[in-house]
């Protein structure tokens, strides 16, 4: 998908000489295997970006279980329980529906961001230490291990300096958006697989190319062959491996986050066509290998995705459009020149340009701006730089959404979002998300024009461009996300009393029940590795108008009930329609156990509700319980 330049000395004078490496230093003797010493730089690097993830994250430690981030606690309930019940694949308990929420209907998992194959390959961290850990570790992790792969991306394909290739993929990895978007959302931080994609569409034009020169990061191979041996020619087994190494990481991401990958995709088909349009030749050149092998990477990914989306899209619990309003979810154009909240020299008056903590995607400051048009101008001649370009602009464009918001004003002027309108799936995008992916080619533009400048002959452009992208980039340095205590689990499902109550696999009713908006009950599920189901929830389901999306669903009339007495603390008169509508809703519930554990708001006139509804309690630890099966 994206395409080619043969211009070696795009990456500057020495990146073609076999005998510098990198950074421009000299290369080991051909034939001395790599040793420690000459990857500690790189070391260096990766750990530094480990110490800044624990930065930001370091709110949660030393004892997650007592902590939450402050700015979006309903999602990270919804994650942990996410998390918790992923792990259950351990058990053999597989599927792509769950019945341990949302009893006795279940959730469809593919139409939620589930990241399932995180919580799989994490499961044994949750099953030993607890899902609130595994949320902390991931929420640290997913960052490190972004900017982590970029810099190799850079390293490797690229072949940047080490210097330029840190500064940008610690853009990639730490940019306001990626920290934003760390408030829970870990199915749009785990970009890690991200360079991967990349790096294997480079391998795949490198391949592909007849001549052995098609290099898509300007910068040919320095010893001027595609293939082991030298031949000119496609390599076909490097396009076969390429292609089938695409498919499966392409699969590995969906499970992770398809959000990502739409992002991705896209991203990629734009690029490739402004490089077709800017560099044709070479395009027409690499075009058949390079096809061939991407009909290999849709042909095998979707051996594998067929059935899950189908399931996703049509299988119990689909829904058949987005979830969120793109009127809503549009970024302010004032937003792009604003600082972060979030970021060190941020404050909280640019909030009101975004929705929320959590969506904060295109808050580069003016200074990042001012820079990368700067080194965008420079090195526009360069076919890539150009290609990135117009999809950074088609991207921010993009996230305008359907009508222009400036400064807080909603205008009847017209976005290029409104021309996706009505799309199946594209129209369920978020708009503001557009501006996540335009993070990375904006990187890209940076560390090709630190590594161009100092790779230069004359020392005022040597220490003028790296100096101006690292006090921008400074600017936009994160500052660590709020946390708040988190309210202590009762001892009823901590000490597993909850076991005497109802057998795992049944379903638990606790009181109030979870919604969307105080989703706090599913902890107690998640503590219990999604042992037991719970009715009603926080999910995404076809509950609406015509079966549309709903976040949740309706309640029935024992928990509105319940709810309604949650809130205000009256209890109403109770009578025998009452009880019998509570034995109907228990019934279809499936429900074994009702508890109300202690220290729930209200909780007096709960207890009394509950009495009326369905008789004396039984105390367990610090709940009192009702076995109802």
């Amino acid at each position: 998908m994206a395409v080619t330049s043969t211009a070696a000395t795009d990456a500057g004078q020495d990146s073609t000489d076999p005998a510098n490496g990198s950074d421009g230093r000299r290369a080991s003797p051909a034939g001395r295997p790599s040793t420690i010493r000459d990857h500690a730089p790189d070391l260096v690097i990766c750990l530094i970006f480990l110490v800044i993830a624990g930065w930001v994250t370091h709110g949660l430690w030393p004892d997650p279980g007592s902590r939450v981030l402050a700015l979006n606690p309903e999602d990270q309930t919804l994650y942990e329980w996410f998390l918790a019940n992923d792990a259950r694949l351990l058990f053999g308990d597989v599927g792509l529906r769950t019945d341990r929420l949302n009893a006795p209907d279940g959730v469809n998992l593919m139409a939620n961001t589930t990241v399932i194959l995180l919580g799989v390959v994490f499961a044994p961290v949750t099953l030993l230490f607890g899902v609130p850990v595994t949320f902390a570790v991931l929420a640290g992790l997913c960052l490190a291990a972004t900017a982590i792969a970029w810099y190799l991306l850079f390293t490797r394909t690229a072949r940047l300096h080490r210097f330029a290739a840190a500064l940008g993929a610690g853009l990639c990895g730490f940019a306001p958006a990626m920290v934003s978007q760390t408030n829970s959302h870990l199915h749009m931080t785990a970009q890690f697989m991200v360079p991967v994609i990349v790096w294997l569409v480079v391998r795949l034009v490198r391949a592909a190319d007849p001549t052995g020169t098609a290099d898509p990061t300007g910068t040919a191979d320095p010893t001027g062959t595609v293939g082991p041996t030298g031949a000119t020619g496609p390599d076909r087994r490097r396009i076969v491996t390429s292609g089938l190494g695409l498919g499966a990481a392409v699969t590995a991401q969906v499970f992770i986050g398809e959000e990502v990958v739409f992002l991705t995709a896209l991203t990629l088909v734009v690029i490739t066509l402004a490089y077709a349009a800017v560099n044709w030749p070479h395009v027409r050149r690499i075009l058949p290998g390079a096809a061939a092998g991407m009909a290999l990477a849709v042909g095998s990914a979707s051996l594998v995705l067929a059935y899950p989306l189908w399931f996703q899209f049509a299988g119990p619990g689909s829904v058949p459009n987005g979830m969120f309003s793109p009127h809503y979810f549009s970024a302010d154009l004032a937003s792009w020149s604003a600082f972060s909240p979030l970021s060190v020299t941020g404050s909280d008056d640019s909030a009101r340009l975004t929705t929320g903590p959590a969506e904060y995607n295109t808050f580069l400051g003016w200074p990042l701006i001012v820079v990368a048009v700067g080194c965008t101008a420079w090195l526009i001649r360069r076919p890539l730089v150009s290609a990135c370009t117009i999809a950074t602009v088609v991207m921010a464009a993009l996230s305008l959404g359907p009508e222009l918001v400036i400064d807080g004003v909603r205008t009847t002027i017209s976005g290029p979002y409104a021309l996706l309108l009505g799309v199946p799936v594209i129209d369920g995008a978020l708009p503001m998300r557009f501006a996540v992916a335009a993070v990375p080619l904006i990187a890209t533009v940076l560390a090709f024009a630190v590594d161009r400048a100092l790779r230069a002959s004359g020392r005022p452009v040597r220490l003028l461009v790296p100096g101006a992208v690292a006090v921008a980039l400074a600017t936009v340095f994160p500052a660590p996300l709020p946390t708040a205590e988190r309210p202590p689990l009762p001892q009823f499902i901590t000490g597993g009393h909850w076991r005497d109550c109802v057998e795992p696999g049944g379903v638990l009713v606790p009181v109030p029940l979870p919604t969307p908006q105080e989703p706090w009950p599913q902890r107690w599920a998640a503590a219990a590795n999604a042992e037991f189901a719970l009715p009603e929830g926080f999910f995404i389901g076809p509950y609406a108008a015509d079966g549309r999306a709903s976040m949740g669903t309706y309640k029935q009339a024992t928990s509105a009930l319940l709810a309604e007495v949650a809130r205000t603390g009256a209890v109403p008169a109770i009578d025998d329609e009452d009880r019998q509508r509570a034995g109907a809703d228990i019934d279809f519930w499936g429900a074994s156990c009702v508890a109300l554990a202690d220290g729930t708001a209200n909780g007096d006139s709960l207890r009394s509700a509950l009495e009326q509804l369905l008789g004396p309690p039984t105390r367990s630890a610090d709940a009192w319980t009702w076995k109802v099966r």
